[in-house]
């Protein structure tokens, strides 16, 4: 093994194995050998999102990603897209609260492709960064923002219950998707210092998963990322501490043209990696998780009172978790019956807790998708590479899925019983404005993306 390594001993679950390694300036590695199909994936993850800007720069991790493929010293252009495509391969990047990512699925025979293409971006973007590439990748994400958010119906709704739920100076009370004022404003400088700052390999952790052969693997992560320097410059994420309940109920609401009234909520909850989080993912899928969920079944096949009605969980480990409720009415019903019912479901599910039978079809859910996740390699590498940034250890990754199913009904009613409160929760009420057009299929879609954002 190259000098600079160190390696832990390996772990599994189910017959999935992880191991890692560091390199000499501070890049993380982790490794999964998978023969199963002739395919590798390779993930990157900075520990930089949104959490961490500050007021008046918003969207600047968001931007950043685009910026990241725009060109590199030895990758012009489009040239990103343009190899991996042409190899076979599909790509793309992201950008949360906690994270920026970057990831390719590749034929394993073009895995040292990707592995140069990320190690050339890495370490030498600044010198293809100017005002041209920052211009129109600025262009790109504002098109995006009025696409996915302001001219869709209910397309703010995350971005405001996030500023109801979390306050202002908090470093989540605004979305990775930034402001138009924020856009506009963002210099190359700003870009530039924001890449010298977070994108260093000891800021990273570098998953490779799929048919490789580690050995060799190593051997070409050690020859294309080894020589990039890492940097002390990075400052920590702003404190995202807050009281466990919010302590009274948010509410606003909103009139626009949208196709029916709609009632959501973003209810505060525990913490991403501990067992509350893992017992409130089992309340919601008990109450909103699909068609057989007690919420679907009370507002849509009993009283037809809503046409969806959903309950899901967005985890966050530097900040309480957010319980998300998204109601959409049928004909002309009011809002205030939807929430009284809703109250009403809630109220007895704290008193009551799950029945055996939602307790195991919940934690048959989640299990399912969490070993769906797993059985892929961009999944798989996606998860190593999140457990190692937000908790230190990917092989927590592996035994995911333990956890949940060792949760206890008494775990699952106490934590909706202390959280699933009216006191708890900001509330966003949609009212339709005259000339709003029955546009359910773009109301469906917008819901998707506001999920997405949300997953995210």
């Amino acid at each position: 093994m190259p000098m600079g390594h160190t390696a832990t001993q390996q772990a599994g679950s189910g017959g999935l194995k992880a191991t890692e390694h560091r390199l000499a300036n501070g890049l993380r590695v982790v490794l999964s050998e998978d023969h199963l199909t002739p395919v590798a994936a390779v993930c990157l993850w900075y520990d930089v999102g949104s959490r961490h800007e500050v007021k008046g720069r918003t969207g600047l991790a968001h931007l950043f990603e685009h910026l990241m493929f725009q060109g590199s010293a030895q990758v012009t252009g489009n040239g990103h897209f343009e190899l991996v495509q042409g190899a076979g391969g599909s790509l793309n990047g992201t950008t949360s609260f906690e994270r920026t990512n970057y990831f390719e699925t590749m034929p394993a025979h073009q895995v040292e492709l990707a592995l140069w293409l990320e190690a050339d971006r890495m370490g030498s973007l600044l010198t293809a960064l100017d005002e041209e590439s920052l211009e129109n990748q600025r262009d790109v994400v504002k098109n995006e923002r009025r696409q996915r958010y302001d001219n869709v119906p209910y397309g703010t709704a995350f971005e405001k219950l996030v500023a109801m739920a979390y306050p202002e100076g908090h470093p989540y009370h605004h979305t990775p998707i930034g402001s138009m004022a924020d856009l506009d404003a963002a210099s190359l400088e700003d870009a530039r210092e924001f890449f010298r700052t977070y994108y260093a390999p000891n800021n990273a952790v570098l998953s490779i998963v799929g048919d490789i052969d580690p050995e060799q693997t190593l051997a070409w992560v050690e020859k294309y990322f080894g020589s990039i320097p890492s940097h002390e410059g990075k400052r920590p994420p702003r404190d995202g501490t807050l009281p466990e309940v919010i302590g009274g109920q948010l509410r606003e609401v909103v009139e626009e043209e949208v196709p029916a009234r709609a009632l959501m909520a973003a209810y505060r909850l525990p913490h991403d990696g501990t067992r509350e989080a893992d017992a409130a993912d089992l309340a919601l899928t008990v109450l909103g998780g699909g068609e057989s969920s007690r919420l679907h079944n009370r507002l849509v096949r009993r009283d037809r009172t809503a046409v969806a009605a959903g309950f899901g969980l967005l985890r966050l480990s530097g900040a309480p978790s957010l319980g998300w409720l998204d109601v959409k009415t049928s004909g002309g019903v009011e809002v205030p019956a939807i929430e009284a019912a809703v109250d009403e479901e809630l109220a007895r599910f704290a008193e009551e807790g799950p029945t055996p039978q939602e307790m195991e079809r919940a934690q048959a859910q989640i299990e399912r998708e969490w070993l769906d996740r797993l059985a892929t390699v961009g999944g798989r590498a996606d998860e190593l590479c999140r457990y190692a940034v937000l908790f230190g250890d990917p092989q927590l990754a592996l035994t995911a899925v333990e956890r949940v199913l060792d949760i206890s009904p008494e775990e699952v009613r106490a934590v909706a019983a202390a959280r699933l409160r009216p006191d708890n929760r900001a509330v966003l009420v949609y009212e339709p404005v005259q000339g709003a057009e029955d546009a359910a299929d773009t109301a469906e879609a917008a819901e998707t993306d506001a999920e997405g954002e949300a997953a995210q």
